[in-house]
């Protein structure tokens, strides 16, 4: 292995480092819930080892990321499957998730027919509502334009907005446009004039749940 996953070890063995980095190519996903306010994910694989009680709580949803569909090298030379694998997991959950997250590289080089493939598996999914951000896969050439017109209606700039499910607030961000050397993600201040605008009307006590293309955070 390139990398040793040595710290922060659950009983799977993988901390959330190594569980990201597998992601890259394997297309996973994870299953996330609110309990008391509090953002809490297990992987879709390990979901069935702790019980019915690990997955109770006041609104769950399921992330999905890295698809990378038109991707066909030796890391994973059939990334569809392994989005079917994904979706099963899912359709497998006692109970429908809300709804499901797209975090990003939907696709592999942003072609037409790779989005088609996407959306075509993706109708298969037992949800009645999936949200997407984008990854810089999704964004080349055009700079986002064509996932923007697939998945962004009626999003501001170049793709964000938010929504409420449940008493709690979710912002879906972009920060893959102009990426900085070393690949490094920026907001930029238009987008973050919209944040600042969009959750000064809540309450204190709102959850508030931040997702882009690394990932989620909670507030």
């Amino acid at each position: 292995m390139g990398k040793f996953i040595k710290d922060n070890l659950n009983a799977d063995g993988v901390d959330r480092r190594g569980f990201l980095k597998c992601m890259a190519w394997a297309g996973t996903g994870t299953f996330c819930l609110i309990q008391g306010g509090v953002l809490k994910s297990f992987a879709l694989s390990d979901l069935a080892n702790r019980g019915l009680a690990a997955a109770k709580g006041e609104l769950s949803f399921v992330q999905l990321s890295d698809s990378h569909i038109g991707f066909d090298k030796a890391a994973n030379p059939d990334v569809t499957a392994t989005l079917d694998a994904a979706i099963a997991k899912v359709n497998a959950l006692a109970t429908p998730p809300e709804f499901v997250l797209h975090t990003g590289d939907l696709s592999h080089l942003s072609k037409p027919s790779e989005f088609d493939t996407l959306d075509q598996k993706l109708k298969s999914i037992r949800t009645d509502k999936i949200f997407y951000v984008p990854g810089e896969h999704d964004v080349l050439n055009d700079d986002g334009k064509q996932f923007r017109e697939r998945y962004g209606k009626g999003t501001k700039g170049d793709g964000w907005y938010s929504f409420d499910q449940k008493g709690v607030h979710f912002i879906g961000l972009v920060n893959v446009m102009n990426l900085k050397a070393g690949g490094l993600g920026n907001l930029g201040k238009e987008q973050l004039e919209f944040i600042e605008d969009d959750v000064k009307h809540l309450k204190s006590s709102t959850p508030i749940v931040g997702v882009s293309r690394v990932g989620m955070g909670n507030g």
